[in-house]
C-alpha cells in the first residue's frame, strides 16, 4: 500500500473544523451571493456561537464528517466541506462543499477538495456511492462536480424560488469506479 497523505491535495489540505474557526463561517453567512449558491435555505447570517455549536454537535455525529478546507501555504480556511448523512449498511452518503473566501471561488480549490473528500469517502470509508444536490444556475459548482466524475441522476424541476424566478434542483451522484481522481 502505497503511504500517501489521504487529506493533502497540491494547494489544499483536508482537517477538523475548530471552535477558533466559527468567527469566519459567521462572516460568510454575511455573503448572500455565497449562501444562495450553497444551500437551498434561506439565506441568514449567523453567529459565532450558533457555530461553535454545530461544531461541537458534528464531533460526535455518527452519520456526519465535516473538514475545513485549508490552503497549505498559509493554512487559511477558505471553506468547508462535509460527508453527512451516510448510510453505513447502504455506503452511500451526501456530499456538501462550500468555498467561503471569495477570492478562492472559481480556482480550481473545490475541485481539489472534492478529489481529496471522495478518495476518503471511497476508500477510507468504503463508501459505494456519494450524492450531492445542486442548484441549476450553479453553473460552476456543476463542472466541478463532473471533472470527478459526478453525473446528473435527475432533476427536481422548479423548487428553488430565488428573487420571483425558479430554478431546478439537480441531483447528482457518483459511484466508486466512476471516480475521476
Amino acid at each position: 500500500m502505497k503511504n500517501i497523505d489521504i487529506f493533502k491535495g497540491k494547494r489544499i489540505h483536508l482537517c477538523p473544523v475548530v471552535k477558533d474557526d466559527a468567527p469566519h463561517l459567521a462572516r460568510w453567512t454575511l455573503d448572500g451571493a455565497y449562501l444562495r449558491h450553497y444551500d437551498t435555505a434561506f439565506a441568514m447570517p449567523r453567529s459565532a456561537a450558533y457555530f461553535e455549536k454545530l461544531i461541537e454537535e458534528d464531533e460526535s455525529a455518527q452519520d456526519t464528517t465535516l473538514f475545513a478546507i485549508r490552503t497549505l501555504d498559509d493554512d487559511k480556511l477558505i471553506g468547508t466541506i462535509s460527508l453527512h448523512t451516510i448510510e453505513w449498511n447502504n455506503k452511500t452518503c451526501i456530499l456538501s462543499i462550500g468555498i467561503g473566501e471569495a477570492d478562492y471561488r472559481n480556482g480550481g480549490y473545490g475541485t481539489e477538495a472534492l478529489r481529496l473528500i471522495l478518495a476518503f469517502a471511497f476508500f477510507e470509508l468504503n463508501m459505494h456511492r456519494v450524492g450531492l444536490e445542486v442548484i441549476s444556475y450553479n453553473y460552476m459548482a456543476k463542472r466541478a462536480y463532473e471533472k470527478v466524475g459526478f453525473k446528473v441522476e435527475g432533476t427536481i424541476r422548479e423548487c428553488v424560488d430565488r428573487d420571483g424566478e425558479k430554478y431546478d434542483k439537480i441531483l447528482m451522484g457518483v459511484l466508486r469506479d466512476e471516480l475521476l481522481l
